[in-house]
């Protein structure tokens, strides 16, 4: 996994409650064995009308929100089946933190073992960036480090995060690479337990 510290981007604001994983990526699209090549299918039904042809009044189709790393959306994000590839997908289409007031808890999971940052904002806050993110296309700041979002103007909104996972994103880790961290400790239980044997 990439690191995560600072993500400083352009974000879409996604103004929908309850967005489950099947409006994440739809089932159809789930045939793949590998994590990679799912970002082209994300929020397909959104994304284009039923003739194929793009809808552009999908806010992912807008240009000002093109190259967004930053998705902004409502409450209860990643609802419904515990399919990884929701995660897999909003990776792939280029997105490292998502924003929201609640996270379903299977995918708040799935966001970190998968170099995903969740950050959870008040409702209030999520409505700050929605409105003002629709109105006109604006940069903010994600520092994990400092567990802030900066917004154009200058507001600091702070998030909380296990420290855990924390230390897994911003040294780009998941639960393998983590192991390894104890492979002394590891080593030397494997070598004592080997002597009493």
């Amino acid at each position: 996994m990439e690191p995560i510290n600072v993500v400083k981007s352009v974000y879409a604001p996604l103004d929908h409650k309850n967005v489950d994983t099947d409006q994440i990526i739809s089932k159809e699209f789930l045939k793949r064995i590998e994590r990679t090549g799912f970002g082209e299918f994300l929020f397909h039904h959104w994304r284009f009308n039923e003739d194929g042809s793009v809808n552009e009044d999908f806010v992912l189709n807008k240009p000002q929100y093109q190259g967004a790393k930053i998705l902004v959306a409502q409450d209860n994000f990643g609802c419904g089946s515990s399919r990884e590839h929701a995660p897999w997908a909003i990776l792939d289409y280029g997105f490292n933190v998502v924003i929201a007031p609640s996270f379903a808890d299977i995918f708040h999971n799935n966001c970190y073992k998968n170099g995903i940052l969740p950050v959870k904002l008040t409702e209030v806050e999520c409505e700050e960036l929605l409105a003002t993110g629709i109105a006109q296309a604006q940069e903010i700041e994600v520092n994990l480090a400092e567990q802030t979002v900066t917004t154009a103007d200058g507001k600091v909104y702070s998030f909380s995060i296990d420290p855990y996972y924390k230390e897994m994103l911003l040294n780009g880790w998941d639960e393998i690479a983590l192991t390894f961290k104890y492979e002394d400790h590891i080593k030397a239980y494997e070598e004592k337990r080997i002597v009493f044997e």
